[in-house]
């Protein structure tokens, strides 16, 4: 009678269909970047260092995304042309290379797309379950949306914090700066326009504020164009992200004021008086009201429908690229109507303090989507 469990779980497992490898080591996240790159290059080149001391007579179980080149220790290991799955005997690897751990180097033109997955595991899945169907290893390997989410929210709300701070503190300052009808009405051009002097706390806070709704436009930029440097350099959780959004606030704010006192300098060398606090705040208009539509429809995607973040963002950027593009169009007819200068004089006053500038961030930006 005690043989009875054994013989009936001996015959349970000979009748059992399938079997599920057991993982006993998963090295997900373990990746890193296997050369230097540029702040906008394209990571094709990861490593992951493999242990072989621990749990010797397991398999490793390695899915290898297609077009792949694999090196172990600078040797040549495989090709693969389609997305493949092979497993390799952890004993056989410490017999082939002498070695107690070896590194493992993955070149792939398309890692944006999902890394490789490597696992010591105990037996082996069923063929047709062995390789994930194409996008599902990105999806539930890498595709972690719930940080972006909660990094959305934290930020909008406290950007929404401070803006009703400064509306109970400047109401009248704040109707004014974000007036739709101004940009049509060209009211920062009159004598009333110049309200405030620049570096006083009242503009400074809200600069800060639009620091903030751009750098969150930013940070959500590059979980969408640039998840792969992203994740291999800064991290994607949410203590990653929202570090980088509080610095990127910083550095936005920074950017803006060097931006202000460059165009104070230019419209001085061309005599303009006193028309840089107006030209500043008429395009700085545009940006607040294209960064809201940003990111309003961006929060419905990260909320809603998290993997159509991507087609989104490629349409509304350029959008909002060719809106400020048609804004310095509008500054220009307004200054020529304003103020008693020459066409060409307030034509080459903007190429030299909008327009060229605009294109050396835009070129830089494109890197983002490449």
């Amino acid at each position: 009678m005690s043989k009875l469990p054994f013989l009936f779980l001996f015959v349970w497992i000979l009748a059992t269909p399938k079997l599920e490898a057991q993982v006993l080591e998963n090295y997900e996240g373990k990746w890193q970047s296997a050369r230097e790159e540029s702040w906008f290059g394209t990571n094709n080149q990861v490593e992951l260092e493999l242990d072989l001391i621990s749990f010797p007579r397991a398999l490793v179980q390695i899915h290898l995304p297609s077009q792949s080149t694999v090196f172990i220790d600078e040797k040549l290991w495989q090709l693969t042309l389609t997305d493949t799955l092979i497993y390799q005997s952890v004993a056989e690897l410490r017999s082939e290379f002498g070695k107690d751990s070896v590194t493992f180097t993955v070149v792939n033109p398309n890692l944006g797309s999902g890394y490789p997955v490597v696992k010591k595991v105990l037996g082996r899945n069923e063929p047709n379950d062995a390789i994930p169907p194409a996008g599902e290893l990105a999806t539930n390997e890498r595709f972690v949306s719930q940080p972006v989410k909660d990094f959305y929210v934290t930020a909008f709300l406290l950007t929404l914090f401070f803006l009703s701070l400064y509306k109970l503190a400047y109401p009248y300052l704040l109707a004014v700066m974000v007036q739709p009808l101004a940009v049509i009405s060209a009211e920062d051009f009159s004598e009333s326009g110049n309200l405030q002097k620049f570096f006083s706390f009242d503009i400074l806070f809200y600069l800060l504020i639009v620091g903030m709704m751009i750098s969150e436009l930013a940070v959500l930029s590059l979980v969408v164009f640039k998840k792969d440097w992203l994740e291999t350099w800064i991290g994607i959780d949410y203590s990653s992200l929202t570090l980088t959004w509080f610095l990127g606030v910083l550095g936005i704010l920074f950017l803006m004021i060097l931006k202000f006192i460059g165009i104070r300098l230019i419209a001085y060398l061309f005599d303009l008086g006193k028309a840089e606090f107006s030209h500043f705040f008429y395009l700085l208009r545009l940006i607040v009201f294209g960064c809201s539509i940003l990111l309003l429809i961006g929060g419905y995607f990260v909320v809603n429908d998290y993997m159509g973040l991507e087609s989104a963002f490629t349409i509304l950027i350029p959008g909002f690229f060719w809106g400020y593009i048609f804004g310095m169009l509008g500054l220009f007819l307004i200054m020529m109507n304003r103020l008693d200068f020459k066409k060409y004089h307030l034509f080459t006053y903007l190429c030299i303090a909008e327009l060229i500038p605009f294109l050396i961030l835009t070129k830089w930006i494109l890197y983002l989507g490449q």
